[in-house]
C-alpha cells in the first residue's frame, strides 16, 4: 500500500541530511510507483545568471526517487543511490519546480527511476534524470 503525501513529508524530515532539508521540498503527491515534489524557488539555489543550480536539481530528483520507492515499498527502508544521469535542458528562472519520480523497475536488489523536472506552469521538462537504487540484504 503507498504511502500518504504526510506520511512521506514524514520520511523527509526524519531522515535526510539538514543541506537537503534546507531546500524545502514537499511532497505534492505519492501513488504505488510515483512521488512529486515541489522544490520552492530560492535565490540562494541560484547560480550566476539567475538560473536554478544543478546541483539542487540533482539533489531533489534524488530526494524524489527515495520518497517514490517508500511509496512503492509501503515505507522507508534502507537504500543507496549507485547511479544518478541527468539531462538539463532549460533553464529555470524565478518558479518552483516539480519533480516527479516515476519507478520503473522493482526489484528485490535494485530499482530504477525515471524523474521530470519541470518549472511549474511549463509544458516541457526542465530536467531529466535516470537512478537506480540498491537495496541492502
Amino acid at each position: 500500500m503507498p504511502i500518504t503525501a504526510a506520511e512521506a513529508d514524514k520520511i523527509l524530515a526524519e531522515n535526510f541530511a539538514p543541506w537537503v532539508l534546507e531546500l524545502g521540498l514537499s511532497v505534492t503527491e505519492t501513488g504505488e510507483r510515483h512521488s512529486v515534489l515541489r522544490l520552492p524557488w530560492s535565490d540562494r539555489l541560484a547560480r550566476e545568471g539567475g538560473g536554478l543550480s544543478g546541483q539542487a536539481l540533482m539533489a531533489a530528483a534524488d530526494t524524489a526517487t527515495v520518497i517514490a520507492l517508500s511509496s512503492a515499498l509501503g515505507g522507508f527502508g534502507p537504500m543507496t543511490t549507485i547511479q544518478q544521469s541527468t539531462s538539463f535542458q532549460r533553464a529555470v528562472l524565478g518558479r518552483d519546480v516539480l519533480v516527479t519520480a516515476r519507478v520503473t523497475k522493482l526489484g528485490r536488489r535494485l530499482a530504477f527511476t525515471d524523474v521530470t523536472l519541470t518549472a511549474e506552469g511549463e509544458q516541457e521538462p526542465a530536467a531529466h534524470a535516470t537512478t537506480v537504487y540498491a537495496f541492502p540484504g
